[in-house]
Formats: C-alpha cells, sequence, structure tokens
C-alpha cells in the first residue's frame, strides 16, 4: 500500500471525527460508552479550533487511513483507522511530525493503552514523565513519552 500525507481541511472534519471514534473503540478499552460521546463533541471542536496542524495519510483510493494532529514538536494526536493498522501510515505519521520538530519530538499516552505505548517505544521514544490524569483532569493517566532527534 503507498501512502501520501496531506493537510487536512475543514471539509475533511467530518470523515476524522469518524475515525476517530472508530479507533478509539478498537484501542481505549478502558473508556465506557458514556467517556467517548462525551469526548466526541470535545475532538470535533479541537478540529475546527485551527489550532494544531492535521495531516492526514491517505491510500492508493484516496481514503483517509489515518491521521496527525501536530504542535509545537508534539503529537498531539494519531489515530489509525483500525482497517488499516500496521501498514505504515503511524510511522508515516510520526516521521512527518519529526520532520516538522525543531527539537525533540514529544507525545502524551494514555498509560491504559499498551499498545500505543508499544508502538512509540518501537518507534523509539522514551517516557520522561507521568500524570495521574489527563489534560482535562478525568482520571486517565498519562504517560509523557519523547523522542530525540
Amino acid at each position: 500500500m503507498n501512502l501520501r500525507l496531506r493537510s487536512a481541511s475543514s471539509a475533511d472534519h467530518v470523515h476524522m471525527l469518524s475515525l476517530w471514534e472508530r479507533s478509539v473503540r478498537a484501542t481505549h478499552a478502558f473508556l465506557g460508552e458514556g467517556d467517548i460521546v462525551a469526548l466526541r463533541p470535545l475532538v470535533a471542536e479541537e478540529f475546527a479550533a485551527g489550532t494544531l496542524d492535521w495531516w492526514l495519510a491517505i491510500d492508493d483510493d484516496d481514503r483517509v487511513v489515518g491521521f496527525l494532529g501536530y504542535s509545537a514538536n508534539c503529537i498531539e494526536g494519531l489515530f489509525i483507522d483500525p482497517d488499516f493498522r500496521s501498514r505504515g501510515a503511524g510511522r508515516l505519521l510520526v516521521a512527518h511530525a519529526q520532520s516538522l520538530s525543531s527539537g525533540p519530538l514529544r507525545v502524551d499516552v494514555n498509560e491504559q493503552n499498551g499498545e500505543a505505548r508499544g508502538f512509540y517505544e518501537a518507534m523509539q521514544f522514551v517516557v520522561i514523565g507521568r500524570s495521574a490524569t489527563d489534560g482535562a483532569g478525568r482520571p486517565f493517566p498519562l504517560l509523557h513519552m519523547q523522542r530525540g532527534l
């Protein structure tokens, strides 16, 4: 599968939100249905806010198979369509984020998401800290990870 990257536009947000939900349901077993329902409008607001650079991984059939939210040396979100996991989209998006970074690349990972932690460790990220709650104070511990240049 050949992949290419492109910047997301507002027209992509509805597809990104659907992909986000499918990805979260496949990888975030620690979240209940109420958590996902509550997070969905917050994610939609984040897409619309324009505070992050959003990048899409697109396959040969012009399907969005993953996306990345990036800001100031930090991966703010990386989600892959469950039907396309382990096909290179995550690696491509991380490499792109690193190319945009002027220093070490950072990411926060939910501690309960062992698959994500394993992915980032395979990409040479190391844990440099931990928070007992997520950025909104919810009881979802975060691992703060960093990758050198």
